[in-house]
């Protein structure tokens, strides 16, 4: 009892007394036995820790069988203790006492709350040092792996400080997405070397005589502004050939050319209305035969893979409203398991190039809606194809000269100048989508929220492997269509409209309009109900329109049920824990990264 009481182990040497929660002292022993095992385990077996800033955890692994007990003896034991410590009084200036993980448990709401992350500057530092030391990464890895926007959507680090990689070559192969999208191969020699590419607007070009052709002789079969588009996005999806579309329906429709009469195409059942449409109305007068199925059941998938001879096979990820997520790589896989002649397009409007390329994950063409994230203004109208190989490509030309679908000069001029601004524009895009899909999962006016980003989504581990952002398109349901209209006609910076991409936030009612053309009967049967609200974020304040969802959310609350809305409302069991599952996944991955780096 005259010992002198610290807080400071290795004082415990000179005659300290460490005192425990109880007000004894019996804790010494054990807290000088803890810093021996423990500073041998994490790098802190050293004369003096705090001038070496040199810190580590234990952790201890207890198995209550070797003690005698069951695992829920040992736990009512270990809830007994904890209880006592936290009617403790804590020592002066300590504040609270907080229980392992507590700490972290409110470290990691500030940080959602906040929208970001700090770090520690030495860590920072560390971690940029490790970074300066990795491998390049080669183009294919750089379309797949995960980039700045899973970090800045959820709270993270930013990609770099700003400073040039010194692993990074210089090349045009090993440029990042960023550069590649402003710095295009130009195809056209111009004679003038202007920065801003020249538009072509004319439909005839003079030949150099009478018997001889130049490179171009009628716009509709070629014009040296749509080649430049049309390479350009070759380039960013991987493939070997693009081509330029009047519209995102004329480039499908020019891919469905390739099925000849008592031919199949399989497609999913959550699908954009116009292809819905052209794949149920058109085709079938074609003598086409169109088989729908679920592409989240690998199992269906493969079942109707094997069951029908598959000419064309249709995908879309994440799709169009109810943003389910398919796992593009295992399906192309299975599908040319099952037929290696099945030409499989994948519709990557929601992602675009910037994050996501299906050419990479087996497919053989892509589609992307250059009236979406590419021309990014909702100022054009066009559809992009890229495909891979020289007969599929020289197909898809002959039915595009000859069919007369292809993109004005002016068209494909606001989208080469479009596209030089995308990877910005979809990146604060797709942050602002996940603030406000973080917002609506807790409003007690929604009932569900489909977003790829949250960890609650049921392939959000699939999205994370095949693309490298989220997107920022999501929907949710309100159990009450007159609910969900209200929030999108009283909402006051979300405009009504069809499509999604554009620079302003957009917001929808799909069932009555985009995929209004889907029997009701149908869309029933595919779980589209008629309350699904669905929103494209534009590039405006986060903050802003949040608010301005919030205030149309909570007067609809008040005026139908005379309570206001309770946003602070605690998680569900269910989404507790599906981010448990998810965080413990990531550890998972973590530790088998240590591990095969070592």
């Amino acid at each position: 009892g005259h010992r002198r009481i610290t807080t400071d182990p290795s004082e415990v040497l000179d005659g300290g007394a460490i005192r425990v929660f109880d007000g004894g002292h019996k804790g010494s022993s054990l807290a000088l036995l803890v810093e021996l095992l423990g500073g041998a385990l994490t790098n802190a077996a050293i004369e003096d820790k705090k001038a070496k800033k040199s810190w580590g955890n234990l952790v201890v692994c207890i198995d209550p069988k070797q003690l005698g007990w069951t695992a829920d003896e040992f736990q009512r034991r270990v809830d007994t203790v904890c209880r006592r410590v936290k009617k403790c009084e804590p020592l002066p200036d300590h504040g609270e006492i907080l229980l392992p993980g507590e700490r972290g448990d409110r470290v990691e709401d500030a940080n959602e709350r906040a929208g970001s992350i700090e770090v520690e500057a030495n860590l920072w530092k560390d971690l940029q040092d490790m970074a300066a030391k990795a491998p390049p990464r080669d183009s294919a890895d750089s379309a797949t792996a995960p980039s700045s926007i899973f970090a800045a959507s959820s709270g993270g680090m930013p990609e770099s400080n700003g400073a040039p990689s010194t692993s990074r070559g210089t090349g045009k192969d090993s440029w990042g997405m960023d550069t590649r999208l402003v710095h295009p191969t130009d195809p056209c020699d111009d004679p003038y070397a202007a920065v801003a590419p020249p538009l072509y607007q004319t439909a005839t070009f003079k030949q150099p005589d009478a018997v001889s052709m130049g490179p171009y002789d009628y716009t509709r079969s070629g014009n040296p502004t749509r080649a430049q588009l049309e390479h350009h996005i070759a380039e960013l999806e991987g493939g070997d050939r693009g081509f330029a579309f009047a519209s995102g329906m004329a480039a499908l429709t020019a891919v469905t050319r390739i099925v000849r009469s008592g031919e199949t195409i399989l497609a999913g059942d959550d699908i954009y209305g116009g292809t819905s449409r052209l794949l149920g109305s058109v085709l079938p007068k074609q003598d086409i035969n169109v088989v729908h199925v679920v592409m989240s059941d690998l199992d269906a998938v493969e079942s109707a893979l094997n069951k029908n001879k598959v000419k064309l096979l249709m995908l879309e990820s994440p799709t169009n409203p109810r943003m389910q997520v398919i796992d593009l790589q295992r399906i192309s896989a299975m599908a040319k398991k099952a037929n290696p002649d099945t030409v499989i397009c994948v519709d990557n409007s929601i992602m675009a190039p910037v994050y996501q390329r299906p050419l990479d994950l087996g497919a053989d063409v892509s589609m992307t809606s250059a009236t979406k994230f590419i021309a990014g203004h909702s100022d054009v109208t066009a559809g992009l194809l890229t495909t891979k190989g020289k007969e599929l490509g020289d197909e898809i030309y002959f039915h595009q000269n000859s069919e007369g679908t292809a993109a004005s000069p002016f068209d494909c001029w606001l989208s080469i100048r479009g596209i030089k601004t995308m990877k910005l524009r979809m990146d604060k895009q797709s942050d602002n989508a996940m603030k406000i899909a973080r917002f609506l999962e807790k409003h007690p006016l929604v009932s569900r929220v489909h977003y790829p980003g949250l960890e609650t989504h049921a392939n959000h581990d699939v999205q994370r492997r095949q693309a490298s952002g989220y997107g920022s398109l999501l929907s949710f349901n309100t159990h009450d269509v007159n609910a969900s209209r209200a929030i999108c006609e009283k909402s006051k910076l979300f405009k009504i409209t069809v499509s999604f991409g554009s620079v302003s936030s957009l917001i929808s009612m799909p069932c009555f309009m985009s995929h209004a053309s889907i029997p009701a009967e149908v869309r029933a049967e595919r779980g589209l109900t008629d309350d699904l609200v669905r929103i494209s974020a534009g590039i405006e304040d986060a903050e802003d329109l949040i608010a301005d969802l919030k205030e149309v959310m909570d007067e609809y609350l008040m005026e139908t049920t005379g309570k206001p809305a309770d946003v602070s409302a605690s998680r569900s069991v269910e989404e507790l824990e599906a981010r448990e599952s998810w965080l413990l996944e990531r550890i998972r991955e973590l530790e088998s990264k240590v591990k095969t780096s070592n």
